[in-house]
C-alpha cells in the first residue's frame, strides 16, 4: 500500500489566515527535567491544513464532533486547475471533464498548484476560486467534502465569506483547506481520509489528510 501525505506540517512559522496569530509550540516537560518531553500547543481552529463544518458560520449547524466518523473518509478525486492563472474562477467545465468519476467521488480536491507558494507571501495572493456554476454543482451533488491547496473557499478580500455561506447553508458538508501535494494523487478515484482533531463544538479543527492505493 502507497501512502501519499496531503497535509503541511505545523510550526511557528508558518503561513496563517490575515489577522491570526501563528501556532505556538511552548516547550513544558523535557527529557533532562522531568525524564520525558511535552509541549504546550495553542493554536487556532483553523490552523493549517485543517477542515470547516457548517458551524463555522452557522450557529446551531454541525460540528466537526457531530459528523460520524465515515464523513471524514471515502473516495476522492483531484480535480487538476494548475492551468488557471491568478483571479481566474474554477468553472463547472473543470469538474465536468472527469464525467462519472465525479458523481461517483466522495470528495471532489481542486489542485490549482498553489502550494508551492507555501511561505511565501504570494500564498495570500488571487488564487482562483469556484465559480457559481461550479459550486452550485458541488451542493447538488452529496458530496461528504470539498478541498483545496489554498488558504480559503473564498478569495481573502471577501470578508462576507460569500462561498462559504451558500455552500453551508445548503448542505451538509466539509470544507478542507491548505491541502498539499495533491500532484501525487492517482489521475483516478483513490482512497482519501481527512481527520480533524475531535474537540467539543467544534467549529474547524486541524486535519491530518492522507490518500492511499493499494
Amino acid at each position: 500500500m502507497k501512502v501519499i501525505d496531503l497535509t503541511h506540517v505545523i510550526t511557528e512559522d508558518m503561513p496563517v489566515y490575515p489577522g491570526t496569530e501563528p501556532p505556538g509550540l511552548t516547550p513544558a516537560n523535557s527529557y533532562e527535567k522531568d525524564g520525558f518531553k511535552e509541549t504546550l500547543i495553542s493554536m487556532y481552529s483553523h490552523t493549517g491544513t485543517h477542515m470547516d463544518p457548517p458551524a463555522h458560520l452557522f450557529p446551531g449547524r454541525t460540528t466537526l464532533d457531530a459528523f460520524p466518523p465515515e464523513q471524514f473518509i471515502g473516495k476522492a478525486l483531484v480535480i487538476d486547475c494548475r492551468g488557471l492563472n491568478a483571479g481566474e474562477p474554477i468553472t463547472l467545465s473543470h469538474i465536468e471533464r472527469y464525467g462519472e468519476k465525479a458523481e461517483e467521488a466522495d470528495f471532489l480536491l481542486f489542485n490549482l498548484g498553489w502550494d508551492r507558494l507555501w511561505g511565501t507571501e504570494a500564498y495570500f495572493g488571487d488564487y482562483p476560486c469556484l465559480s457559481d456554476a461550479a459550486l452550485d454543482r458541488i451542493i447538488s451533488g452529496g458530496y461528504k467534502g470539498i478541498g483545496f491547496d489554498v488558504i480559503g473557499l473564498d478569495p481573502i478580500s471577501d470578508e462576507n465569506l460569500t462561498r462559504h455561506k451558500r455552500l453551508f447553508s445548503a448542505c451538509d458538508i466539509v470544507n478542507i483547506e491548505n491541502l498539499c501535494g495533491l500532484d501525487k494523487c492517482p489521475a483516478g478515484l483513490f482512497n482519501f481520509a481527512c481527520l480533524p482533531l475531535k474537540t467539543a463544538n467544534a467549529d474547524g479543527a486541524p486535519a491530518r489528510a492522507v490518500a492511499w492505493v493499494e
